[in-house]
């Protein structure tokens, strides 16, 4: 069954703050609604993370805080260059007169991170509210299995046509608890792998980490959780034959 395609725009997801990790404030899953698809009804992560320019105003700042740091080894330079690059995405959205929201969220993420940072004096510190929001996200999309209003459901539900009728069927709910511990899971891994390097102190490596393991994986995690929380009339018709002869 042929679902009406959703209107999307290249401001259709929201800003993280700190740099490249999707668990920047309005970049958390419930802020991913606005997930496209695109001709062929699969979901379309470009489009879905906000294009190109989205993509480079998740991880330009964070990506020249670190390298600035790493270089020169001055942290009120190296947290200044990062909101001078996040500040230059909004004059870009300016001058092509689109919605600047994307990017006053960015700059205003990037400044909680900077203040963290110098107060403590310490670069590693420019990454820890990630790790608190992170967190936050994992206990709320847990809650919302408990409660069976798995977050994923909301996600999708509504791009799919189901609204929030997917609850009253027990396989496409519990589908949309799978995707969502999907996401779970790549936020735990991330964290599993970035906090042993912010206690060792270890910046370069942490960096790159959160850089590698921010909105690139997310969104796999992402299209991961849509595929797996289809129902047959999301899969399209000469596929379902294919598995047909394969089975």
């Amino acid at each position: 069954m042929n679902e009406p395609r959703p209107e999307s725009s290249k401001d259709s997801s929201r800003a993280e703050p700190c740099g490249a990790d999707p668990d920047r404030t309005t970049e958390g899953v419930l802020a991913r609604a606005a997930a496209v698809k695109n001709a062929d009804g699969q979901i379309d992560v470009l489009k879905t993370i906000g294009g190109y320019q989205g993509l480079a105003e998740s991880i330009v700042p964070a990506l020249v805080f670190s390298v600035v740091f790493t270089v020169g080894r001055d942290l009120p330079w190296s947290l200044a260059a990062a909101i001078v690059s996040a500040m230059a995405f909004t004059i870009v959205r300016l001058v092509q007169k689109s919605s600047i929201t994307q990017a006053l969220v960015g700059i205003a993420g990037v400044a909680i991170c900077a203040v963290v940072a110098m107060r403590s004096g310490d670069p590693n510190d420019y990454f820890l509210p990630g790790f608190f929001v992170n967190g936050g996200y994992i206990l709320a999309m847990i809650l919302s299995i408990a409660i069976k209003w798995p977050v994923a459901g909301l996600l999708f539900g509504f791009i799919r046509g189901e609204g929030t009728q997917w609850r009253t069927n027990v396989r496409r709910r519990r589908a949309y608890a799978t995707a969502t511990w999907i996401v779970i899971g790549v936020l735990a891994l991330r964290l599993s792998v970035q906090l042993p390097l912010y206690a060792a102190g270890q910046f370069v490596e942490l960096a790159t980490a959160r850089i590698v393991m921010g909105l690139p994986l997310y969104a796999l995690g992402l299209w991961f959780a849509w595929l797996v929380s289809r129902s047959p009339e999301d899969v399209p018709q000469d596929q379902q034959t294919e598995d047909e002869d394969l089975s």
